[in-house]
């Protein structure tokens, strides 16, 4: 029973990503007739367009760029795009260039630097085609003047450990760069610039989704000052930082774009991909696979251990009473929990996740979980996330393994190693944040 869970898992998740599939999704939304660009409702005369120029930044934007790729062809003068190591396919006009995530490198900063050179002295008849997706943030850094790329790192690592929500990092990433909250915007403008969005964060905040580079920013300096003291970061970080941000509570350093802003009448920001979409599609694999689908929220976040336990209650209600929904079941959940890094150990949210429910499970029978990141990668490790069940704990036992002190020391990825349960998929080509998929099948 526990292969034929295990596949049904993975073709429902596969489900998922297959939804979130980054050159489909352009396709749903961009069309070429003739020598008319139509991106949703808006039209574009690519006869009056002097130089069309490609840039993007996210795990998803090189298969983005692809697509445009296919659709645009010699119409594009050139481009640039950078990746997460490993998540590039070969273009022939856009340049592809790998950096580090999920902390900025030098790398990225070079690909950031390229990116302004080519969007700099576009003029109204140029048109900017911008691929954004989840990642974006981490590869495309390019810190204020006085801020070191180091320096932003190690923000960037202790909002990261602390447990900060994707939002909370990218307000200050946002207030630390020259191209995060619209102003690659501004440095597009006056050319018209469409901004094709993969998103993963959740409710699809324009301005949060790779921190919103071409998008308005409603976050402030005091906001991202206010986040870095919440967090007790304020001792830590480097003085550079504070003192930036400091500056522009003060008025003395510009803020970001705002909404209103000139800058934006003529860009034009578009979601292609979200995780409602993924998860739709998750559920309705889980029905053509014989389950009832119960689809819990698309918007889940909070401490990964927490929030599996949550879940894991309901499978277990689920499987005792047959609410809220009738068994063979399938309860599907997505968006992106949290971490608060305490012990030394290894893993990611994901992994994370899975150990809490097995935890939460053992002893159960007739229920599996699988929790991944729909990018194909979780935290600092090549898995995509793991899989557990009520027989997981005791397994580990068997092996000399404690699973709760596992989880104290955030090691998750040695504890499911070990019981060859971690979900191995390599780079998906995407990036709509995550999804956890619970199978009931009865006692």
């Amino acid at each position: 029973m526990r292969a034929l869970a295990r596949q049904h898992l993975t073709e429902i998740f596969r489900a998922a990503v297959a939804a979130a599939d980054p050159e489909v999704a352009v396709r749903r939304h961009v069309t070429v007739r003739g020598r008319v660009l139509q991106v949703d409702d808006a039209q574009y005369d690519l006869g009056s367009v002097r130089r069309l120029i490609v840039v993007g930044a996210g795990k998803a934007s090189a298969f983005m760029a692809r697509a445009l790729e296919s659709l645009l062809g010699g119409t594009i003068a050139c481009g640039w795009v950078n990746v997460k190591r490993g998540h590039g396919c070969r273009l022939d006009r856009v340049k592809v260039h790998e950096a580090g995530h999920p902390i900025p490198d030098r790398a990225g900063m070079a690909g950031a630097l390229e990116i302004v050179r080519l969007l700099r002295g576009t003029g109204p008849d140029d048109l900017v085609m911008c691929c954004i997706s989840g990642g974006g943030s981490a590869l495309l850094p390019l810190p204020v003047e006085g801020v070191t790329l180091e320096e932003k790192q190690r923000v960037t690592a202790s909002l990261l450990e602390s447990g900060a929500p994707i939002v909370e990092v990218n307000t200050v990433r946002k207030h630390l760069s020259q191209v995060k909250g619209g102003r690659l915007a501004a440095t597009a403008a006056p050319a018209r610039t469409v901004t094709l969005i993969l998103s993963d964060v959740i409710g699809d905040p324009l301005d949060a989704i790779a921190s919103g580079p071409t998008a308005p920013d409603p976050t402030t300096y005091a906001e991202a000052l206010q986040i870095v003291e919440s967090r007790g970061l304020a001792d830590s970080v480097p003085p550079s930082v504070i003192s930036h941000l400091a500056a522009g509570v003060a008025g003395d350093v510009p803020e970001t774009p705002k909404p209103g802003d000139p800058v934006f009448r003529s860009v034009q920001n578009v979601i292609v991909a979200n995780n409602r979409a993924a998860v739709a599609a998750a559920a309705e694999r889980a029905r053509a696979l014989g389950y009832s689908p119960h689809v819990v929220s698309c918007s889940i976040s909070g401490e990964a251990r927490e929030v599996a336990a949550q879940q894991a209650a309901l499978a277990r209600r689920v499987q005792r009473d047959g609410v809220p929904v009738s068994r063979p079941a399938c309860i599907i959940g997505g968006g992106e929990t949290t971490v608060t890094v305490r012990g030394d150990g290894v893993g990611g949210r994901n992994q994370e996740f899975a150990l809490a429910a097995a935890i939460a499970l053992a002893g159960t029978d007739g229920i599996s979980v699988l929790a991944a990141g729909t990018d194909g990668t979780d935290g600092p490790t090549e898995a995509a996330g793991a899989f557990a069940d009520g027989e997981t704990v005791a397994r580990a036992a068997a092996l000399g393994l404690d699973a709760r002190a596992c989880l104290e020391r955030n090691d998750s990825y040695h504890f499911f190693e070990a019981l060859g349960d971690l979900f191995v998929t390599g780079p998906t080509g995407t990036n709509v944040m995550d999804v956890y998929i619970f199978l009931v099948n009865g006692g």
